[in-house]
């Protein structure tokens, strides 16, 4: 790893050789640190760090990805603090580093981004063989994942409600949704989380909807809701609209891997 590097917001970091101190303020980091072995190196998460949950039960918390607790961060003593470029505000990280803090910001948008991103992580000094293992769940998810590609199907993804929040093209999930042979409904936007009306939604005629149950807890009476609106579009008639994983659809490392080899919809009953 080069010590000096540029990072996603354009900053030049010197990088520690060998961090012992890692503060998290993104979760899926922090799932992958510890799917890594490094684990035993992260002195801090915040409150929406949850996998693994028992290893995480020990570690101080310092509030959440968007409000976090910059003097608990400092008594924590980091020799490095990961960021995402879209999780953490750039107010947050602007302080840490001019107090000193060493702050790495990533963004993975692509699966391939998401695989260079566990290979960044691992030369913290993970051990072959646990990078190794990541790296061979990610190639089997991506075998699986070109198996389901040869018939494609619309999707419409939410991410929020009140107003209604999807996807557009710039972002990680459209990519992952592609590898899964699901079709961006609103992959011709130009924002990457654009608003959009119900009439919409059904206007795009998916073939298949998916609720995430993160960020916004989506849930069966969601489901319910949508019944009416969307009873003339493909999803509506065949009965395609399902409350998801959030987390498969949203978190890269050793979820992205899950999402490739299990896909996002529930499993037939």
């Amino acid at each position: 790893m080069a010590r000096n590097s540029q990072d996603a917001s354009g900053a030049r970091v010197d990088l520690p050789a060998r961090p012992e101190r890692i503060v998290s303020l993104v979760p899926s980091v922090t799932e992958t640190l510890f799917a890594l072995g490094l684990g035993h190196r992260v002195v801090g998460v915040t409150d929406w760090c949850l996998h693994p949950a028992d290893a995480l039960a020990r570690l101080p918390r310092v509030r959440g990805t968007k409000n976090p607790d910059l003097d608990a961060i400092g008594r924590l003593r980091p020799d490095l603090v990961l960021a995402n470029l879209e999780e953490n505000r750039e107010i947050d990280i602007r302080r840490m580093r001019e107090r000193g803090d060493c702050v790495w910001v990533d963004f993975p948008c692509t699966v391939d981004d998401v695989v260079k991103h566990v290979g960044w992580l691992a030369d913290l000094g993970a051990p072959a063989e646990t990078h190794a293992r990541l790296q061979d769940d990610l190639r089997e998810g991506l075998r699986r994942a070109r198996l389901r590609t040869a018939s494609r199907r619309r999707c419409f993804l939410a991410v929020w409600k009140d107003p209604w929040m999807t996807i557009g093209p710039q972002t990680y999930a459209h990519d992952l949704l592609a590898h899964l042979g699901l079709d961006n409904a609103f992959s011709d936007s130009t924002e990457r989380y654009p608003r959009v009306e119900l009439e919409e939604i059904a206007g795009r005629d998916p073939e298949v909807v998916l609720l995430p149950d993160e960020p916004y807890a989506f849930g069966p009476g969601d489901v319910a809701e949508l019944l009416e609106p969307l009873r003339e579009t493909a999803a509506g008639r065949a009965g395609e609209i399902h409350v998801v994983d959030g987390t498969l659809a949203f978190w890269h490392g050793p979820r992205t891997a899950r999402a490739l080899t299990r896909g996002l919809l529930p499993p037939a009953p």
